[in-house]
């Protein structure tokens, strides 16, 4: 498989869905018989929505567009492993889950001590408050119980439902509902107390 074919991002988000009757199912019962071009197709059409995606878990471009990169990459390899049990977008989504958790867990310590926001000694720091504020809520979720932090970054990232929730994490319809208000309370605790 030539790489270059769903890892150069900017190419990729300019192409149209070549055929739009043609389910995610079938592009990959083609992937699975060796059809490598159903794959490339299935990356032009989620593209996007994992680069959103990890866009807002992360505010940061180039990470994000590694991450959909590690994704794909991930994709590629199992693929031939799906079994149709659940919709590709439900698939999908676990992979952007379980991907975002790791990023998160590998940048915690940073992102807890702001070491990327300290202006040097004598600078004056420029970021406007609402920016700040957004940073601030962006610490505190990734300091949340990871069952919390997963719900709480679907339902503020991608905009799901409870019920999606719940069918992309296995989790309970009331689960989901009670992680995301336990969650929520712990942020609105955490930046009112400035414990963030």
């Amino acid at each position: 498989m030539n790489k270059k074919s769903f890892l150069t991002l900017g190419s990729l988000l300019c192409l149209k869905v070549g055929n739009d009757m043609q389910n995610d199912h079938e592009l990959i019962q083609q992937f699975q018989r060796g059809q490598e071009g159903a794959f490339d197709e299935l990356v032009k059409r989620h593209l996007p929505t994992v680069f959103g995606f990890f866009f807002n878990v992360t505010r940061d471009e180039m990470a994000a567009e590694d991450l959909s990169q590690d994704v794909f990459l991930k994709l590629y390899k199992y693929l031939n492993n799906f079994r149709f049990e659940s919709a590709f977008t439900t698939y999908l989504y676990r992979i952007n889950i379980n991907t975002a958790s790791s990023w998160i867990s590998r940048n915690k310590w940073k992102n807890l001590l702001h070491l990327d926001q300290v202006p040097e000694r004598g600078e004056t720091d420029h970021s406007s408050e609402k920016e700040w504020a957004r940073k601030e809520l962006h610490d505190a979720i990734t300091r949340l119980p990871k069952k919390q932090r997963m719900v709480v970054i679907m339902r503020i990232t991608q905009q799901l439902s409870y019920k999606e929730i719940a069918d992309i994490t296995g989790m309970t319809e009331g689960s989901a509902k009670v992680n995301y208000h336990h969650a929520v309370t712990k942020l609105k605790d955490w930046l009112n107390d400035g414990s963030v």
